[in-house]
């Protein structure tokens, strides 16, 4: 079933807050809505679950006077609204950025990416290497968990129906991932309407309660996305890890850590899943920092 946004930025969303212009594209069916600030080398970012766009506002706002910044939806996520039939997977999200980077023509392109992003942008730059030149990820992994007790918990208890009904029921995620994933720093009222309002009805949710159930269900995707890691090895990496994070452990940072050898780490201290949002300043100066070597 398609969600019901509609190709247009609503009211609710505040301009002081989220102070970029709104764009719409279509890919595949799907209105893709994105924000492209700034100019200079390229930044994908890519949000996981249950965030948009909103997530990186901060990081544009600290780095678009040196950088393209551009972040998208998913669809079914935030502005964005999915053609009948989308099932929200994965596979299906990165087929969609895939049409997102060749429709805007990206290259020399850094992938920022952060949970689930990290992973869909990691299969998107496998698919398309020669636009993406660095990579920049945040609290994520990229290959199969099944049989990891740590993430096989989580994906029975709130993949399973019961667990999906109080996610599209009761904005499960929103109100439970969102508050938790800032270790630093409380999320203000203001930001977590932002996340309710564009997860605002059962239907919306529909996106955001499919994610944990493919953590387990995606297995043939995950081992997909981990045989073609060797083909982008090469590319400078920066790991930005808070290390707080109760989704994402130290094993999965030190994997990616032996997976990029070309890569620089930076550990931020205290800060959540959601560190590009818990600690915005580090995050920048991780990438400034980096940028620079």
């Amino acid at each position: 079933m398609a969600d019901t946004t509609e190709s247009a930025r609503p009211a609710w969303v505040d301009d002081a807050l989220f102070p970029f212009e709104s764009h719409f594209i279509e890919i595949d069916g799907h209105t893709v809505h994105y924000v492209d600030e700034g100019s200079g080398p390229t930044l994908l970012l890519l949000h996981g679950n249950p965030t948009w766009s909103f997530l990186w506002r901060e990081v544009i706002s600290a780095l678009r006077a040196d950088y393209r910044c551009v972040a998208l939806d998913y669809p079914g996520f935030g502005l964005s609204t999915s053609a009948p039939g989308y099932r929200y997977l994965p596979a299906e999200h990165a087929d969609v950025v895939t049409g997102f980077v060749d429709t805007l023509g990206l290259d020399g392109v850094t992938l920022v990416g952060q949970d689930w992003g990290g992973l869909i942008g990691l299969a998107v730059a496998q698919r398309r290497p020669g636009a993406f030149d660095r990579l920049v990820l945040a609290n994520t992994w990229a290959w199969p968990v099944n049989g990891v007790l740590h993430f096989e918990a989580f994906s029975r208890t709130l993949g399973g129906t019961l667990g999906r009904f109080l996610v599209r029921r009761f904005n499960l995620l929103v109100n439970t991932f969102i508050p938790t994933g800032h270790r630093r720093r409380k999320p203000t009222a203001v930001e977590m309407a932002h996340y309710r309002q564009a997860l605002d009805t059962p239907a919306r949710r529909s996106a955001s309660a499919e994610f944990p159930r493919q953590v387990r269900a995606s297995r043939d995707f995950f081992a997909e996305v981990e045989a073609g890691l060797a083909g982008i090895a090469d590319r400078p990496t920066l790991i930005v890890w808070g290390d707080a994070d109760i989704a994402f452990r130290p094993q999965e940072r030190e994997r990616l850590e032996a997976t990029f050898p070309n890569h620089k780490t930076v550990i931020v201290e205290g800060a959540g899943t959601y560190v590009e949002s818990d600690a915005p300043e580090e995050f920048v100066a991780a990438i400034r920092g980096w940028a620079t070597t």
